[in-house]
């Protein structure tokens, strides 16, 4: 098939490899966001996608809006008979669904209809899922709402934060969607409609969901700053200064300290939860590079019953 893909971050570029690597479809353009403002200088970037594309020889479209005329216009010209989509990151209007033959096929971080949204695999953490995957659907309107073409499954490992669950699955997934697209070729693959039941979202998380409340069990904490990690990072407060939380690990022999309370030890930091404690493994201070959280504590000098959080 002739195939124009949609994606803009590093998580989509391992199935866009996958598809050109295929040799049995020819990806004729790709769909990406933008270029963006980046680093200290905010210069504009290129997307990850766009730089692999452009690497490949592959035509590029960056349109504003994808309800953007010459977008679709052009879009209209190069006729693709199916759209992979893997994190695009802009919603598509039916006139561009409505363009290639087979429709535009999302490669989603989820069991759907489980985790439907932007979030799949930080909610899977959060929640405490001890298994996920990805799934290949057609794209409609609604949210992640369409017939499932495939799916894989992936187990979530007790210490895996969302950026180690989010690689593995890209690469897993890459291969779900070239297979997605050999099945919709020689027809051998049909989309099944999702259950009614089992429906989860899974929105974005925001810097304010990122906040560690001391008061939650010491699992709900450690998923927090697991899913939340690398982005947007967990977070709380610290001498009215927010300390980033980068790595912990729930310590079930020690509930002597009250919510927040830390005590700090030669070699470890640990603050109390609303059951048993957690010690602080690595953490990044306002302004500075993560460190290790023992290095941390020795520079502020945390004194007995010091407290993190509102």
């Amino acid at each position: 098939m002739k195939l124009v893909f949609a994606g803009t971050p590093e998580v989509a570029v391992p199935a866009l490899d996958a598809l050109i690597a295929s040799g049995r479809h020819e990806v004729a353009a790709v769909v990406t966001r933008p270029d963006a403002p980046a680093g200290r200088g905010r210069r504009l970037v290129a997307s990850p996608v766009a730089e692999r594309a452009e690497e490949a020889g592959i035509e590029v479209l960056k349109p504003a809006r994808p309800r953007d005329e010459d977008f679709l216009a052009r879009l209209r010209e190069i006729a693709p008979d199916c759209c992979p989509v893997v994190a695009y990151g802009a919603l598509l209007p039916k006139a561009a669904l409505d363009i290639p033959a087979h429709g535009w096929v999302n490669l989603h971080f989820s069991l759907l209809p489980a985790w439907r949204g932007a979030a799949p695999v930080q909610h899977s953490i959060m929640g405490g899922d001890e298994v996920t995957g990805a799934s290949t659907f057609l794209i409609e309107e609604g949210l992640d709402s369409g017939p499932v073409f495939g799916v894989i499954t992936e187990g979530i490992r007790p210490t895996d934060t969302s950026g180690d669950l989010l690689t593995r699955l890209a690469f897993a997934g890459s291969g779900l969607l070239a297979a997605t697209m050999d099945g919709i070729e020689d027809g051998s693959l049909k989309a099944v409609p999702q259950p009614s039941d089992g429906v989860s979202l899974a929105p974005k998380i925001t810097v304010e969901d990122a906040a560690v409340d001391w008061a939650a069990p010491a699992l709900r904490v450690d998923r927090v700053v697991r899913g939340c990690t690398p982005a947007p990072g967990a977070w709380t407060l610290f001498r009215g200064e927010r300390l980033k939380l980068v790595q912990t690990a729930p310590v079930p022999d020690r509930t002597e300290l009250a919510p927040g309370e830390l005590a700090a030890a030669k070699n470890n930091v640990y603050v109390g939860t609303g059951s048993h404690a957690v010690e602080l493994l690595w953490v990044q201070p306002q302004g500075k590079k993560p460190m290790r959280a023992a290095d941390w504590a020795r520079g502020v000098r945390i004194t007995p019953g010091e407290r993190v959080g509102g």
